[in-house]
């Protein structure tokens, strides 16, 4: 079993309202060589949280950090006119916050942190995880 540090909030970097789904991703990243979407979770704009990759093998969403690590992405993260924005639809928030206290309760030990923690350079997951989601460590 893995040893999970992190769990890394991500967007997909797609302009809001965009209808992509984990099966969209998956594609994608096959297409790139990869063994299947590097996320372990994705959230559509319906809330829906989609399976990705499975929790017990490494991701492929954030350099240096896939061996201890969960990966969740929200699609979105982009205005209408391409500059980075918190697109998450109320279902995505609730979503997101569900899934992130399931995750927290299975690793208690793990951080909560959004990629542009992790990478200074991005501005994903276009809000401030961090902040967000301290009250999961109460």
């Amino acid at each position: 079993m893995r040893t999970v540090t992190l769990i890394i909030v991500h967007c997909s970097a797609n302009r809001a309202g965009s209808a992509l789904r984990m099966s969209d991703i998956d594609r994608y990243h096959r297409s790139l060589g990869w063994k299947g979407c590097g996320y372990h979770y994705v959230i559509p704009t319906d809330g829906t949280i989609e399976p990705g990759r499975d929790e017990a093998r490494a991701g492929a969403h954030c350099k240096n950090h896939n061996r201890h690590s969960i990966g969740v992405c929200y699609i979105g993260g982009l205005s209408s006119g391409g500059k980075p924005m918190d697109t998450r639809t109320d279902a995505q928030r609730m979503a997101l916050r569900k899934l992130l206290e399931d995750l927290h309760r299975k690793y208690p030990r793990a951080l909560i942190v959004g990629h542009r923690d992790l990478d200074p350079q991005k501005a994903c997951p276009c809000f401030d995880a961090v902040t967000e989601y301290a009250g999961l460590f109460g």
